[in-house]
């Protein structure tokens, strides 16, 4: 009887134990909710981040389709015919010589011309065709009132303002120092260029540009090397780029393989505002017009005359020339004219 008193006491004791030891519920989660909760609401924010993806992509592809449908009407226009034949030669020449880079700050010298004129049109369709591709440069025209009679800047200021670039209008009275200084039948040319060049360098660093751009264009590069020929005895012509020695400034040519009369056409289509220069018109007796006439007449051996002119400038054959300082910076023996490797390799015992 005792024995199985004490075995029935031994078997309750457990219970009796675990009765004293608290115990806290655990809370119900179904599989079903534990299901919502870890893959339900990753998926939505996704989702709603792909529609914002695809919508900014479907923008931009209407934008560069809306964009693409323009050019292709402008294309087709007189004007926009012209004006992506000069854009085309720009680009090329702004590529070879490294003119338009991301970061730049660039000068835009705008005389009042036709020329500087269609430079800064264009260049500011480069400036937006660039952007997608991640080449962002700022631009800032800046023009010289040289104070010369019957000027009337208003114009120009009307433009700018149209367009939106940002700009400046430099005062100046160069006009009286050129008739100071220059001589009984020399031409003004020379010293007005040379004033305002100095005034457009200073300006420059002192907005922080980079690069300085001019409108000079492929005659103006053809006429200068022929007064070089006939006046210093020189094969020299007007650069596509040069480091000023001031200050380190870029100094740029993009028009420089565009033909003046496509320029002309362009600027005459676009009626771009053009503001005479009163002070060399009225000069007689200048060189440089003589030599346009003289270049114009080329076109009568063959059309392409000037063209071919212009290309043989950057394809110098040193070889065949009589500068022999040239043919020893080529490397070649300046008197025979051959390479000095090969010289060497006859020589040679």
């Amino acid at each position: 009887m005792l024995l199985r008193t004490l075995f029935l006491l031994f078997l309750g004791i457990p219970a009796i134990c675990y009765a004293f030891v608290p115990t806290t519920p655990k809370p119900h989660r179904s599989k079903a909710s534990s299901f919502v909760s870890l893959n339900v609401a990753a998926p939505l924010e996704q989702g709603t981040s792909t529609q914002e993806d695809e919508q900014q992509l479907d923008e931009k592809r209407q934008k560069r389709k809306e964009r693409k449908e323009r050019e292709k009407k402008e294309r087709n226009s007189p004007e926009g015919k012209l004006k992506f034949k000069l854009l085309k030669q720009l680009k090329s020449v702004a590529k070879d010589y490294e003119m338009l880079q991301d970061g730049d700050h660039i000068m835009v010298c705008v005389s009042g011309g036709k020329d500087s004129a269609a430079l800064l049109v264009l260049l500011m369709h480069l400036q937006e065709q660039f952007k997608p591709i991640g080449v962002n440069f700022r631009m800032t025209a800046v023009h010289v009132d040289q104070k010369q009679p019957g000027y009337d800047g208003a114009p120009l200021v009307k433009w700018f303002d149209e367009l939106g670039v940002d700009y400046d209008i430099l005062e100046e009275d160069t006009y009286s120092v050129v008739l100071d200084k220059t001589s009984e039948g020399k031409s003004f040319c020379t010293m007005c260029s040379r004033l305002r060049r100095g005034i457009l360098y200073s300006k420059a660093l002192e907005l922080g540009c980079n690069k300085l751009v001019l409108g000079h264009h492929a005659d103006d590069s053809l006429e200068t090397l022929v007064l070089n020929m006939l006046h210093a005895g020189e094969l020299k012509v007007m650069p596509a780029r040069y480091t000023s020695r001031r200050g380190q400034l870029a100094v740029m040519r993009p028009l420089i393989t565009c033909m003046e009369d496509d320029i002309e056409e362009y600027a005459r289509l676009a009626q771009f505002p053009i503001l005479p220069c009163n002070l060399c018109k009225n000069q007689s007796g200048l060189q440089r017009p003589q030599v346009k006439l003289l270049l114009s007449t080329l076109d009568s051996f063959t059309p392409d005359a000037k063209k071919n002119w212009l290309t043989a400038l950057g394809n110098v054959q040193p070889s065949h020339l009589l500068d022999q300082n040239l043919r020893r910076a080529v490397g070649m023996d300046p008197i025979t004219g051959e390479e000095e490797a090969e010289s060497e390799e006859q020589n040679a015992p």
